[in-house]
C-alpha cells in the first residue's frame, strides 16, 4: 500500500512508518466511545468555593508567585478566523445585494460599533473612493463586506483571530493578542516578568511577531513588567494521514499522500516544550475589555490557588510514600485522592503503588461555567483504561449517541467547558513531566471532510484538554459566566461584553 516515495514523504515530516500503519488501522477500526459514570456537578466533581475560600486561594497564589516560580500563559492562536465570517462570505456570494438575513441586518445596522470600523472605513475609502456610510447609502453593501474579508482590504477572512480588532479604547482598538498580553501582566507575572506563549500557524508567524513587537513595550511600561513572548508552530510530525472512504491512503492529484493538521491535540507537543512550573491555557478569542477584566483576573487567581494548594498536598504525600507510609497514612492519602482529586479506585487495589501512580502525574484545574447551551464539551466522571473513574472533559464525538442514558447525561449536564485551565507540569522533585506519556491514544476521532470534490476521512488526535490530558489529575471549579466570552461569529463582537 505504501510506496518508496511515500516512505520518503513520511520521513520528511518526522513521522514513522509505524505511526502511519497505526493511523490506517484506526481508520478501519474507529475509536471506542467512552464509558461514562455521570455528568459532573457541584458536589460531585465540581467545586464551588465560598467567598472565604476564594480569598484563601488567591492568597495561596500570591504566595506561590512571590516564591519566584516560573509561570507561562499558553495561548492556542493558530486557527484562521474564516469560520467567524461564514455568514458574511455567504452574503458576498449571495444572489441579492442588500442585507436580507437577520445576521446581515444586524451586522450593517450596528456596523459603527465594531472596533474595526475605522480601519474598515479607511480601506473602503482607499479602494472604493468612498467610506462605509456612502457605500451603504448607495446600496453597495457588498463592497463593504468584501473590503472586510478580502486580501486587498482588511483581509479578515484569512487572518488569525488573534490579529483582528476586537475592542475599542480611547487610545485605539485592541486585538485579542494584546488583551492576552494584558491578562498575562495581571495574573501570570512573577519576578517582574510575564511569559506569554502563542501557538501560531507558519503563514502568520512573522505577522504575529511584528504586531507583538509593536505593542508589547507599551503594555510593559503600563504594568511595570517585562514581557518574554515566545511562539511555536504545530509540528508537521503531528499531522495525520487522510484516508479514502475505503480506508486506503488518500492521494493528491500528483500521487502524493495527503496529510492534515491533527487538531488542537497536536499542541500537547508544544506544551511539553514549555519551560514552566505552572501554565495557564485559554483560547485566543475568550477575552474582554479592561472594564470587565477584574472578574476574569480574580477567578484565574482562584483556580491557580486551588492548583498550587492541591499540588503541595500531593507533593507532601509523595514524600511520605518515599519514606514508607503507615497504614493510617495510606488511608489518609487514599481519602485525599478520592475526595480532592476525584479518582474513584472502583475495583483497583488501593496500595502505595496505586496511590503513587495517582499522585505523581501532571495536574490541572479547569474552570467550568453553567451550561447555557453553547456548543462544545462538558465535565464528566469517566472510566479510565485502568478501571478507575476520574474527571474528564468530553466532546460530543466521544459519546455513543445511541446510548440514551449517556445522551441524557450529555444534554442535561449542568456545566460546560470554556477552556479555562491552569496546569502544573513538574513533579515533586522539580523535573518536568513528559506530557505525551499521559495521552489516552484511544480518544481520537474520525470526521468526514472533502478535498477537490472528493470525500475523505480525517483523523483528529486526542484533544488537548480532552484525551491528551486524560491521565492527568483533574479538578473542576465553577467559575462565573462573565469569565466566558468567546467570539464564534463576527456579530458576537456586538455583544455588550465586547463593547467598550
Amino acid at each position: 500500500m505504501l510506496q518508496e516515495k511515500d516512505l520518503k514523504q513520511i520521513a520528511q515530516r518526522g513521522i514513522s512508518e509505524e505511526q502511519i500503519k497505526t493511523q490506517l488501522h484506526q481508520f478501519e477500526t474507529g475509536f471506542p466511545f467512552l464509558k461514562l459514570e455521570a455528568a459532573a456537578a457541584v458536589g460531585r466533581g465540581i467545586v464551588a468555593p465560598t467567598e472565604e475560600e476564594r480569598k484563601q486561594y488567591i492568597s495561596a497564589w500570591e504566595q506561590y508567585k512571590a516564591a519566584g516560580h516560573r509561570i507561562v500563559k499558553f495561548v492556542p492562536a493558530s486557527g484562521a478566523a474564516s469560520r467567524m465570517f461564514k455568514n458574511m462570505f455567504a452574503f458576498v456570494d449571495a444572489p441579492y445585494d442588500v442585507p436580507t438575513t437577520d445576521f446581515e441586518k444586524k451586522y450593517f445596522d450596528e456596523i459603527e460599533h465594531f472596533a474595526f470600523y475605522d480601519a474598515l472605513d479607511a480601506v473602503c475609502l482607499k479602494n472604493e473612493g468612498k467610506g462605509i456610510k456612502a457605500l451603504m447609502a448607495e446600496g453597495n453593501y457588498k463592497a463593504v463586506a468584501a473590503n472586510m474579508l478580502k486580501k486587498e482590504g482588511l483581509n479578515y477572512g484569512q487572518l488569525p483571530k488573534g490579529m483582528l480588532l476586537f475592542h475599542k479604547y480611547p487610545e485605539g482598538a485592541r486585538t485579542p493578542m494584546e488583551e492576552h498580553l494584558v491578562e498575562g501582566a495581571l495574573y501570570a507575572a512573577s519576578n517582574g516578568e510575564a511569559h506569554v506563549h502563542f501557538t501560531v500557524s507558519h503563514d502568520h508567524l512573522e505577522f504575529f511577531k511584528q504586531k507583538v513587537a509593536e505593542k508589547a513595550d507599551g503594555f510593559a511600561q503600563k504594568y511595570g513588567i517585562k514581557y518574554d513572548i515566545t511562539f511555536s508552530e504545530q509540528k508537521p510530525s503531528t499531522d495525520t494521514l487522510a484516508a479514502n472512504t475505503d480506508n486506503t491512503p488518500f492521494r493528491e492529484d500528483d500521487g502524493s499522500l495527503l496529510f492534515r493538521p491533527g487538531g488542537h491535540g497536536a499542541l500537547i507537543e508544544n506544551l511539553n516544550e514549555i519551560e514552566a512550573d505552572v501554565v495557564f491555557i485559554k483560547n485566543i478569542d475568550n477575552v474582554v475589555p479592561d472594564r470587565l477584566k477584574p472578574e476574569t483576573v480574580e477567578w484565574k487567581q482562584v483556580i491557580a490557588g486551588v492548583l498550587v494548594t492541591l499540588q503541595q498536598k500531593a507533593f507532601d504525600y509523595l514524600r511520605i510514600l518515599d519514606h514508607g507510609a503507615t497504614d493510617a497514612q495510606l488511608k489518609e492519602i487514599a481519602q485525599f485522592v478520592k475526595d480532592c482529586l476525584c479518582v474513584d479506585p472502583k475495583d483497583n487495589v488501593v496500595d502505595a503503588g496505586y496511590l503513587r501512580c495517582k499522585l505523581d502525574r501532571p495536574m490541572r484545574v479547569c474552570g467550568v461555567v453553567k451550561n447555557m447551551g453553547e456548543p462544545g464539551g462538558g465535565p464528566f466522571l469517566t472510566y479510565n483504561q485502568d478501571g478507575t473513574v476520574s474527571l474528564q472533559i468530553l466532546e460530543s464525538s466521544q459519546i455513543d449517541t445511541n446510548n440514551e442514558e449517556y445522551m441524557k447525561m450529555f444534554t442535561q449536564g449542568t456545566h460546560f467547558n470554556p477552556v479555562d485551565l491552569v496546569c502544573a507540569v513538574k513533579d515533586y522533585l522539580g523535573n518536568p513531566y513528559y506530557l505525551p506519556e499521559f495521552v489516552d491514544k484511544t480518544t481520537g476521532f474520525i470526521s468526514s471532510k472533502s478535498k477537490g470534490g472528493k470525500e475523505l476521512k480525517a483523523l483528529e488526535l486526542p484533544g488537548l484538554w480532552n484525551g491528551a490530558m486524560s491521565d492527568w489529575s483533574t479538578v473542576f471549579v465553577e467559575v462565573p459566566l462573565g469569565t466566558f466570552n468567546p467570539v464564534k461569529t463576527v456579530n458576537d463582537l456586538l455583544r455588550p461584553q465586547h463593547q467598550g
